[in-house]
């Protein structure tokens, strides 16, 4: 029986192998990650996670980084606040 996360999610991006991007997809889901984007040609993938869940997750073979995804969300055009 395995234990239930109990860190919040977060966003990541991970740039994997492209020569292997199936195996290391399936092994992610596997470590936990919930995908959101996949960019095979690039090699990356997007999704949310668990924190504490983070380094199961960079130690997946093809794995070759972790980053948290940043938002920047920047004011309109119009915004007193340029």
């Amino acid at each position: 029986m395995s234990e239930s996360s109990q860190s919040e999610p977060v966003g990541v991006i991970l740039a994997v192998d492209r020569d292997r991007f199936a195996e290391v997809l399936e092994a992610a889901r596997r470590a936990g990650l919930t995908v959101t984007g996949e960019q095979p040609v690039l090699g990356t993938l997007s999704g949310t996670i668990a924190e504490d869940r983070i380094p199961v997750l960079k130690a997946v073979a093809g794995v070759n980084s972790v980053d948290r995804d940043r938002i920047i969300r920047l004011p309109p055009p119009d915004s007193p606040l340029q």
